[in-house]
Order: C-alpha cells, then structure tokens, then sequence
C-alpha cells in the first residue's frame, strides 16, 4: 500500500505522537509499504528530517490538553495539505489526533475516501473538545476506521466526539532498548533514580520526583538521580537544595541511543506523571530496557503497569508515596530483578512488529468496506464538495 500519515504537532520538537507516528512510518516500511508523513516544522531548512517527511508550514504554541502543543493551522497551511493529498495518490490516510487544531483536522476536511484516525488524547473534561465539537464532527464523521491508544484514549473519544474505537497501544521498538549498556559510571554504588521527560511540563511531575528525593537523601548519601530530557534544566531544578544539587545530574536531550544507555543507568526508573496521559511510551521504553520502575497510579500507566504487576505505583503527586516507595525497591534487588522480569514480559505485546500489524488489519478493512467492485483499490482523493471547500477556505475552528 501507499499510505499516508499525518502528524498534528511539529515534528522537531519532542513528543509522543510524533514518536509514535514515526515509529510508526519506520515499521510500516519495513513490512514493504510506501509511507509519506506530513507534519508541521519549525524550520524546515536547518532541522534534520527523514526522507519520508513533507513539512505542512511553521508552528506556533498553543495551550492545548494541559501542556504547549505546536500546531499548524489556516488557510495556508490547509493548501499545503491539499497539495499533498492530491500529488500523493495515497491508497489510505492516516491522520493522528484530528481533535487537535492543525493538520491533522485540515486533512479530513480535504480528504475523501479511506480514512482511518488515531486518537491520542486522554482528558475527559478537554474544553479544547467540547469547544470544537461541531467542528471536530464535521471532520471525523468522514472518518472510516478509528483506533484509540488507550482505554482513557477511547473513553475521551466517546464523550467528546462519539462512535468508538478499536484498542491499538503505541508501539516501541524492544530490540532498541533491551540490550542497552549503562552510562558510564552508573548506576554507582549508592543507589540511583532515573526521570526522563520535559523538564519545563509540569505534569511529567518532575517537582514531585524532586521532592522525594530530597526527603530520601538525607539518609541515602551516596544516592544520585539522573534526570533527562529537553527544557530549561536551570529553572527545573531551580528548587533543589544547595546541599543536594551536585547529587542531580541532568544531561538534557538524548539521542536514541543514549536514551536507550539513561533507561539502563538507574537502579529505579521513575515516572511521576500528575495526569494527562493516555498510554506511557515513557514506561514502554524503559520495560524494554528492564528497568525496574517505580510510577505514578494514573489510569494509562496502571494499565502498562498491569496494576503494579511489571513496575510499582504510587499515589500521583504524593512526594512521600513515591520516596517510600522507590526507597524500598532501592532496599529490595530481588524484587527489583522480579520486576525487571515481569516488565520485560509484558513489553512484549508493544513491539513494534506486533503493533504494526494490527494497524494495517485496520487499513485493509476499512479498504475491503470501500471496494469498487472490481478488485481496484479507490485510493484517497480530494473532497471538492462546497462544504469541505468552506472550512478549509475559513481555515480555523
């Protein structure tokens, strides 16, 4: 097949959509289809992009779902997808979170013929959505196959827009991470915590990590936490007594390889997440690192978790829960192997190989529905009716 993917927010800046959907391209082409993916850019002339990767315009910042999300969106940016929808000669489009306004949106209006869509988002009282609705309806009712990430993703799909959803997970590539040596000089001998995620979101709960370990410090000296991920490491860690700051160690943004290396450096992996997640590739990469992980109760990540069977939960935003908690598995190496083990199970049913192919079981459905008749695939061509010509003209919500 040829398929078309389409990413909401800008591709150059880190996130789990745009993990997922590239991800997502890499395995597809593997299987032997041909992928193009069209996603916002903040510059397109110096960010280094894959072949595979057609910039749908410039992002700007939009408080969106709790946190910034860049997003591209109007007339202008509706053309460019126009553009690409006809040259492509897809036979089917793949939008992810359409429920955000840029691209994704823009490409069901100008779109007709097999549609599938991926929702992302986990916020039952998103007042983005509910504002949207009508607008958001108009574009997913063209829609032919829908896939949520998650039950929380599913659920906010239902309330906010209706219909339903097939339960497809995100995928992370095990083999990447599951041999993956530790950073030189960790985990060190005494003890170390982990947290990767933007240091300047708050509700990837940094502050909450932050505060339990300085309650564990005191009587752990030799304790380290390796703290990772883009954003002002100045300011995030602004907060950390004098005493303890040369105890933190942040190494900013990483590369896949050294993602991969960070997972494997800490004696406990955390996740302090407040909300706001509908599925965790945080805790995914690092179960496939084997990791023993220590995170957060909310709803998507109990789920990954197994309720606590591959990786320990504590109450989300209680600082005291989480430095109890990460102080017994510090204690505890047997229970810290059990875990190892049991995350490395259970990762097994987000391979990449496995998740891959459950999307293009959806894709050759929703293709099988839309037959003509004669074997021929009718392919995705531009909507010219005078209603989708009107909201892409308008080009806002």
């Amino acid at each position: 097949m040829r398929i078309g993917l389409v990413c909401p927010y800008a591709w150059d800046v880190p996130g789990g959509v745009q993990q997922h959907v590239g991800d997502l391209a890499e395995a597809l082409t593997g299987m032997g289809h041909e992928v193009s993916v069209l996603a916002p850019v903040g510059d397109a002339g110096t960010a280094v992009l894959p072949d595979h990767l057609v910039p749908a315009g410039r992002p700007v910042p939009v408080p969106y779902n709790g946190s910034v999300a860049r997003l591209s969106f109007g007339p202008r940016t509706a053309t460019r997808v126009r553009r690409w929808i006809s040259e492509g000669g897809f036979d089917v489009l793949h939008v992810h979170e359409p429920s955000a306004p840029s691209v994704s949106l823009l490409a069901c209006w100008a779109a007709d013929g097999p549609l599938v869509a991926t929702f992302h988002t986990s916020n039952p009282r998103s007042r983005a959505m509910a504002a949207s609705s009508r607008a958001l309806r108009s574009a997913t009712e063209k829609i032919n196959g829908r896939i949520a990430v998650s039950e929380a993703a599913r659920r906010t799909l239902v309330e906010h827009v209706g219909g339903d959803a097939v339960l497809i997970p995100n995928g992370v590539a095990v083999r990447a991470f599951e041999h993956a040596d530790p950073l030189p000089g960790w985990p060190g001998e005494g003890g170390s915590l982990g947290f990767l995620g933007r240091l300047d979101e708050p509700r990837k709960g940094l502050a909450v990590l932050l505060d339990a370990f300085a309650l564990m410090a005191p009587a752990r000296p030799g304790l380290r936490l390796l703290v990772a991920g883009p954003g002002d490491r100045e300011a995030a860690l602004a907060g950390v007594p004098a005493g303890l700051r040369e105890r933190v160690v942040p190494l900013g943004r990483l590369d896949d390889a050294d993602k991969a290396r960070a997972y494997r450096s800490a004696d406990v992996f955390c996740a302090p997440n407040l909300g706001g997640e509908s599925f965790g590739i945080v805790l995914t990469e690092a179960m496939a690192s084997g990791a023993a992980i220590v995170a957060s109760d909310i709803p998507a990540f109990s789920a990954v978790l197994e309720g606590g069977g591959a990786g320990d939960l504590f109450s989300a935003g209680d600082p005291a829960d989480l430095a109890e908690r990460a102080g017994a598995l510090l204690d505890d190496p047997e229970r810290r192997r059990a875990l190892s083990a049991a995350a490395r199970r259970a990762v097994r049913a987000y391979d990449w190989e496995t998740v891959a192919a459950d999307v293009v079981h959806v894709y050759e459905t929703v293709l099988a529905g839309q037959g003509t008749g004669d074997g021929r695939r009718p392919g995705v061509r531009l909507d010219t009716g005078p209603r989708a010509t009107a909201l892409l003209r308008r080009g806002s919500v």
